[in-house]
């Protein structure tokens, strides 16, 4: 066993209105140890620190599954705690941050288990939500809050912690490296990058979030049929995955590519980067695709697009929350608390088939633009042309879209 050092640090807080730090701090550590989505809604709040403060020594705690898509990142030193290990992860961690001192730690994430790993970093200011959004307890293991805000999306909320740092402007880029094997493979498995491509990532590992097969293979013959798609299935090698994707083959009458199972995280994320659109529960491969500026056409139901949906993609997405409110809950989506899930047997049945059949053809009637996958800290709105041949690059500014 082990012992959680339980008091906080006594220091000076500086107030809401002025930033924890007048100059660059040496070390500043972060913790978000998973879920894949997640772990891509902080990175842009990373390089905002890196680009703001480029000397400033940045640590991340980070989960086993998210270490492999993000652990080759350079000018980020990541310890990969295990959440699945027990009491062996926390001596683990402990071990690890033996002599260590942050001058501030980032505790973003609303769980328990993560708030006692937090409790396990030395840290002068341990920065945490404010206390109507600091879920499990959270706040008993910080000693600085973020500025209260109400139904913010999730990468917006995490953002409130550059903020009270000091850091006002943001830095929307990801620049995920992908080695050269990630970009071998995408390009076998779409050896024509101008020929439209949709992938399918059908199953989030939230069952209640998934839609029916025979409803994907609908909309994947339409996306064949009418636009002259390539259709591209993939997943994680989970039983539920593989059988999701040979029950979508099955059922479907035009041809497709199952490759479900057969790529790693870095290179579907590749392959991500060489496609038209995803279609995609709420999932990480919706978050990956944003990282890559692919539009994703998102399914949702189950939980709240505004809150969690593809940053850059919420116009495309089906949504249907409000409608599971109703039925599921007694109560609209603007009476719900802002993080509710509607995880109900059913509630993914919401979404008909002509309602993403819509929302794909509407993408594909703009152009398919490509998302952004970086605008300078230093010039607001300036985004990185990355279109596709034959698409449309972004219009968009880094403001959050409405």
């Amino acid at each position: 066993m082990f012992t959680i050092p339980t008091p906080l640090p006594t220091v000076r807080i500086p107030t809401s209105l002025q930033p924890l730090f007048e100059k660059p701090p040496a070390d500043v550590c972060i913790l978000r140890v998973s879920a894949l989505g997640d772990v891509c809604h902080v990175l842009p709040v990373v390089r905002t620190l890196q680009d703001a403060w480029p000397e400033t020594r940045i640590t991340w705690i980070i989960g086993k599954l998210e270490h492999k898509l993000l652990g080759h990142v350079p000018d980020i030193e990541f310890i990969v705690f295990d959440k699945k290990a027990g009491a062996r992860g926390y001596r683990d961690l402990r071990a690890r941050l033996r002599g260590r001192r942050f001058d501030a730690l980032l505790h973003m994430q609303l769980a328990f288990r993560a708030s006692i790993a937090a409790a396990l970093v030395p840290a002068r200011y341990k920065v945490g939500f404010d206390n109507a959004r600091a879920r499990e307890a959270q706040w008993l293991f910080t000693n600085v809050k973020i500025e209260p805000r109400s139904r913010e999306h999730v990468l917006d909320s995490l953002f409130g912690f550059a903020e009270r740092l000091g850091i006002k402007q943001r830095s929307m880029r990801w620049d995920i490296p992908l080695p050269e094997s990630a970009l071998e493979y995408a390009a076998r498995a779409i050896p024509d990058a101008s020929r439209p491509t949709l992938i399918i990532s059908p199953c989030s590992s939230h069952v209640m979030r998934n839609w029916s097969a025979e409803r994907y293979a609908a909309l994947a013959d339409h996306a064949a049929r009418h636009h002259g798609m390539e259709v591209l299935l993939c997943g994680g090698r989970s039983e539920l995955e593989l059988q999701y994707g040979a029950d979508i083959e099955r059922h479907m009458r035009q041809p497709c590519r199952n490759l479900v199972g057969k790529d790693t995280l870095l290179e579907m994320l590749a392959t991500l980067k060489r496609a038209t659109a995803l279609v995609s529960p709420d999932s990480g491969p919706a978050h990956m695709a944003t990282t890559v500026g692919t539009p994703v056409v998102g399914l949702y139901a189950a939980t709240n697009p505004e809150r969690s949906g593809p940053y850059y993609s919420r116009r495309w997405c089906v949504d249907r929350y409000d409608l599971a409110g109703i039925r599921f809950r007694n109560s609209s989506a603007a009476r719900l608390p802002w993080s509710e899930k509607i995880e109900e047997p059913g509630v993914m049945d919401l979404i008909a088939i002509d309602d993403a059949v819509e929302k794909l053809d509407e993408l594909m009637a703009a152009g398919a633009p490509r998302t952004p996958v970086q605008c300078r800290a230093d010039a607001p709105g300036r985004l990185r042309d990355n279109a596709r041949p034959g698409q449309r690059p972004t219009d968009t500014t880094d403001e959050a879209p409405t």
